[in-house]
């Protein structure tokens, strides 16, 4: 499970250091892709393979499921992590997120995510917003 948010810095050639807590996680290899609002999602392994079984499945008759899918693997890049913990994000990514040197690293569960220092800001102080006027149960039975 990954937790917490963190503020790494991206280097002159694309790298950036994850937290140490969670290398080990992903010392078997990890895949970095296109997420929802402008992050990059990083996966262990592992986790990516589960998610591929689970579009697999998938009708492919669903023009969302295709549209989602393309977007999702074309984007997808395996990596590993350096003997540093660094990961190198492909320029295209990079320019997804709009990542230039301040980042937020958070952990999301079974995915970390990246975020441009500022995306993340903006992104934070509307959720959190809505996070404490919430007046429904997101989860029913969990909170």
């Amino acid at each position: 499970m990954f937790l917490g948010t963190h503020t790494p810095r991206l280097d002159e050639k694309g790298r950036l250091i994850l937290p140490a807590k969670y290398r080990e996680e992903l010392s078997a290899g990890l895949v970095l892709t296109k997420g929802q609002e402008r992050c990059l999602y990083v996966f262990p392994a592992p986790e990516f393979a589960g998610i591929t079984e689970a579009l697999r499945s998938a009708p492919m008759t669903a023009k969302a499921v295709r549209d989602y899918s393309r977007v999702f693997f074309a984007s997808a890049s395996d990596e590993e992590l350096d003997r540093q913990g660094r990961v190198t994000i492909p320029p295209s990514l990079r320019a997804y997120a709009g990542l230039e040197r301040e980042c937020v690293v958070i952990g999301a569960n079974t995915r970390l995510e990246i975020w441009d220092a500022t995306a993340w800001a903006s992104y934070l102080e509307t959720q959190e917003d809505a996070f404490s006027d919430a007046s429904q149960e997101v989860l029913p039975g969990v909170f």
